[in-house]
């Protein structure tokens, strides 16, 4: 198969965007095309000898569409940039799947209007997997795709997480939590007690409200939510976790009895580290679009590439698009 990569999306571009889609090409067997300005890619690939093989494509643009650009210019003045000619790729069939560390807004209509949405869906979400303390990860859903959502549109992101969970993660009986202010079936707005409802009447295997508290827990296989607090709580989770492992670093630095402490658990901390690390995962994939679109995190090196690229593949061998259209009909 084939996945189309926006080489100049992303901080940390064009460079370890091109040497993830490499180690991808090396470690998944993966055709790659590479869109972007193609003199430097073509001269990053020879100068540090990423051989791709014959089946390697570039497609030229010196456009990159910016983070600080209407999202919307992806459609007509940014249509021509990286992104857009990658999305391109896609709708044409010259590529399987897409990966991008660029604008997450661009990306996300960029998908509903040019890839375009499977029928029935109201709204694609970005569904991301974070680590759950023994070692698995659960997903939020939506990561910041819909900032105002109704009770539908809650309903439908639990439906495509389960296909995604099923098929991509291997979960049999995925457990779908909404979070809410409390567990009770009585808590929040009118917006989640209407969720509530139309979630404990779906298809999926919904275990109820949950709290904040509970997320980090892995108490659930999803955890459902609209995109305003999904943000909210994604970036939360992301500086409390950093913030913690600077006090911890902190405290083996104070002392030497300290830091014989630290080399003794050493492993453990790198573990934990690895655990916690985004890179690990790759990206959060879009889901509600006829075609796998994975957005990749900002800071992405090239493992978080590699691992995103692993994703696209994963998502678009095991029809997950098929299953949710499926569970819509």
């Amino acid at each position: 198969m084939r996945v189309v990569v926006d080489a100049f999306g992303g901080d940390n571009a064009p460079f370890e965007i091109i040497k993830g889609a490499y180690l991808a090409h090396k470690s998944y067997n993966v055709s790659v095309t590479l869109t972007g300005d193609a003199d430097i890619i073509n001269k990053t690939v020879e100068e540090n000898s990423f051989d791709f093989g014959d089946d390697f494509v570039v497609v030229d643009t010196k456009d990159v569409i910016s983070m600080h650009d209407e999202p919307t210019t992806i459609l007509k003045s940014h249509s021509g940039s990286s992104m857009g000619l990658a999305f391109n790729e896609l709708v044409n069939d010259r590529a399987d799947a897409f990966v991008s560390a660029g604008s997450t807004g661009a990306i996300v209509v960029g998908g509903t209007l040019i890839v375009k949405r499977i029928k029935g869906v109201k709204r694609p979400a970005l569904a991301g997997m974070l680590p759950a303390p023994d070692g698995s990860h659960y997903m939020l859903m939506d990561m910041g795709a819909n900032a105002d959502c109704k009770p539908e549109m809650l309903a439908q992101f639990a439906i495509m997480a389960d296909a995604y969970l099923k098929n991509v993660e291997g979960i049999s009986n995925p457990k779908i939590g909404l979070l809410n202010i409390g567990t009770e079936e009585t808590k929040g707005d009118q917006l989640h007690l209407d969720a509530y409802n139309l979630l404990k009447n779906s298809p999926v295997n919904f275990i109820g409200n949950i709290e904040s508290r509970e997320m980090p827990k892995g108490v659930c296989d999803a955890v459902i939510t609209d995109g305003f607090t999904g943000n909210i709580a994604l970036k939360l989770i992301e500086g409390t976790s950093m913030t913690l492992l600077k006090m911890i670093k902190s405290v083996f630095l104070k002392s030497i009895k300290n830091k014989l402490a630290a080399i003794m658990v050493k492993s453990d901390i790198s573990s934990i580290k690895k655990t916690m690390d985004s890179s690990e995962i790759g990206g959060a994939p879009l889901l509600g679009v006829r075609k796998p679109v994975i957005k990749a995190h900002g800071s992405s090196d090239a493992k978080a590439i590699m691992n995103a690229i692993r994703q696209a593949i994963s998502f678009s061998q095991n029809d997950v698009i098929g299953n949710i259209s499926e569970n819509l009909g």
